[in-house]
């Protein structure tokens, strides 16, 4: 199904690590708006798309996700790997650490962990795409507020990077909504949903 190149999407190469940096960013990896939940919603609400021009877009877009996943774990991983354990004290650090030290864990900023209900598959093909359009838009917001708390180059590049991916990514769903909404006509409609036509006689 993929074909892997084993480099990043975009580079990112961070010199200087900050605990509390990467306690934010990690909510882009395992939290509510993250990359973690974009990639699963997409790769699942493929399978109940009957259009197979969306549902090639939701699996493009599900795995550009995931790569977005992978840059924001080198991102956390960076920011980490060399922290001494007074900065982890320091900077709060100190509770994911006894937990996972300094691997990478599906989290939110605050510290609730990653679960099936940060994301949503309903199989009604409208209600899947506005849902992802605002997936889109949360992530983007996401993000503003990110770089709102970076003061490093190094990691505000990657971090607009993966915001202007979220514009795109709003802007393609919009289109795949359009196209549905242009195929889903009445008869298209009673073909999917044959519960309803039975209300019409």
């Amino acid at each position: 199904m993929w074909n892997y190149e084993k480099r990043l999407q975009f580079p990112v190469n961070i010199k200087e690590p900050n605990a509390q940096l990467a306690q934010a960013i990690i909510s882009q990896y395992g939290g509510p708006d993250g990359e973690m939940s974009a990639s699963m919603r997409y790769l699942s609400q493929q399978y109940s798309m009957p259009y197979r021009e969306v549902a090639g877009l939701l699996t493009d877009i599900g795995t550009e996700e995931l790569a977005h996943l992978e840059m924001v774990a080198a991102i956390v991983h960076q920011l980490t790997r060399n922290l001494s354990m007074e900065e982890i004290e320091k900077y709060g650090f100190d509770k994911y650490y006894v937990d996972h030290t300094i691997g990478i864990w599906p989290q939110a900023a605050g510290g609730i962990p990653f679960n099936a209900c940060e994301f949503q598959v309903k199989g009604d093909i409208i209600t899947d795409l506005i849902e992802d359009m605002a997936a889109e838009q949360k992530a983007r917001s996401t993000y503003d507020n990110i770089l709102r708390l970076v003061k490093d180059s190094d990691v505000c590049e990657p971090i607009k990077f993966l915001r202007q991916r979220e514009v795109v990514h709003f802007q393609r769903f919009g289109e795949a909504l359009r196209i549905t909404q242009d195929k889903l006509n009445a008869k298209n409609f009673y073909a999917f949903n044959p519960e309803f036509d039975r209300c019409e006689s």
